[in-house]
């Protein structure tokens, strides 16, 4: 990540921490405070991004995405896994029969 990147994610974080708007302009003012310099696209970029967003919000809720998530698809496709797993589960055994019945074993 390069100096503007993070300087742009740093204001962007300022003016959540302040519970400002994330605006283009508040984000350039930030910046040429710092003495930054930053690509104007970037403070567009970030002001689109978060427009209407809470920041705050998405910082806190980042983890608890991700783990409510594939929580979801299993309570979803639990039933169908668990049909699918039966024929695995059967070959599995069948395998296992098929050892024996060669007629030696691991320590014969």
């Amino acid at each position: 990540m390069s100096i503007a990147e993070k300087a742009i994610v740093y204001a962007t974080l300022i003016l959540a921490d302040d519970n400002v708007d994330v605006t283009a302009d508040k984000l350039e003012a930030i910046t040429k405070a710092a003495n930054v310099p930053v690509e104007p696209i970037y403070f567009s970029l970030f002001a689109k991004a978060f427009e209407g967003r809470d920041v705050n919000e998405l910082l806190l809720n980042v983890g608890s995405a991700a783990a409510a998530a594939p929580a979801g698809g299993a309570a979803a496709g639990g039933a169908g896994a668990a049909a699918a797993d039966e024929p695995a589960a059967a070959a599995a055994e069948e395998e296992e029969e098929s050892d024996e019945d060669m007629g030696f074993g691991l320590f014969d």
